[in-house]
């Protein structure tokens, strides 16, 4: 990464609309392969009650990703709802194209993939070029073991899952 300070900030819900406009720019860059439209407002869906729960629920999380103090994207962390598997999921990460290509889409996936002493799921569209080579360099250099999982409920996502080192 270069030389400007990364700093991840925990929103609160008096942030919702905040990253509720941010992840317009991420649902507008996926939209090609999610075959999403915009709805009569012009802005795409987001259906609010499983927004909301990134400030109501345990292991739910909304954070601000901050480069030199300014909003340089977000990530949203969820508990996984895959049937038998007690995981972490790093459910949507978007940097900024100003911000891209510098490592801190990278250096936060990595930060977040090492936190704590749990599993991580990280999953996301095979159609999506971009995402799989993002997601290839940064699983094949994590000092956590990485498995392959049955996507289960959605064919059309790879999935994974970072282990604690310990198991």
């Amino acid at each position: 990464m270069h030389s400007a300070s990364l700093e991840r900030v925990l929103t609160g819900p008096e942030h919702a609309d905040l990253i509720r406009n941010l992840y317009q720019y991420y649902a507008y860059e996926s939209s090609d392969w999610e075959n999403e439209d915009v709805e009569v407002d012009g802005r795409f869906y987001i259906h609010e009650p499983h927004f909301q729960r990134y400030w109501q629920e345990a292991g739910w999380r909304a954070e601000l990703i901050l480069v030199d103090g300014f909003i340089a994207g977000f990530l949203l962390v969820e508990r996984s709802e895959l049937p038998g598997l007690d995981a972490l999921e790093l459910a949507d990460l978007f940097v900024l194209k100003k911000y891209r290509r510098l490592g801190i889409g990278r250096a936060v996936a990595t930060q977040v993939l090492l936190e704590g002493e749990c599993d991580w799921l990280v999953r996301f569209f095979g159609e999506d070029e971009v995402a799989q080579a993002f997601w290839k360099a940064v699983l094949d250099d994590m000092p956590r073991p990485v498995r392959s999982l049955d996507p289960g409920d959605d064919p059309q996502l790879e999935t994974f899952l970072v282990t604690r080192a310990t198991h």
